[in-house]
């Protein structure tokens, strides 16, 4: 029982869950967008439905439905979720100023500490030597 326990409150398990039962019920969401979307193409052409559609003997339609569907989709995701979530999260959580990375910071540190140990003149190897400029 205790290995269960464990595995329940391990992790981020219970984020997991809520992010797929949010997702499931924004999926409904999107495809009720798209099929309204599809509609209104269908309003100003004629029929949303391409499925019959097969010039020269060519079954094209299904894929053409598809095709129109996911593009409509990928807009919907990017225009209702993607954008909006971006500039909350940039407004709320600005992005930290550029700085020196932490990696090259203790690399410039160690440089300047053989620097100053070498007397601030040309050491071995050419530490304490300023580099040419370009």
């Amino acid at each position: 029982m205790t290995g269960f326990k464990n595995f329940i409150l391990r992790g981020n398990l219970i984020e997991l869950a809520t992010a797929f039962i949010m997702a499931t019920a924004f999926a409904a969401v999107v495809t009720a967008t798209v099929t309204l979307l599809m509609d209104l193409i269908g309003k100003a052409g004629g029929t949303p439905d391409f499925s019959t559609y097969s010039p020269g003997g060519v079954s094209v339609g299904a894929w053409l439905t598809a095709l129109i569907s996911f593009v409509i989709m990928a807009a919907v995701v990017y225009f209702f979720i993607v954008m909006p979530y971006t500039k909350v999260k940039d407004r709320l959580f600005p992005a930290e100023e550029a700085g020196t990375p932490a990696d090259v910071a203790v690399l410039e540190e160690i440089r300047d500490l053989l620097r100053a140990q070498a007397g601030g003149t040309s050491g071995v190897g050419g530490v304490g030597t300023t580099p040419p400029s370009a």
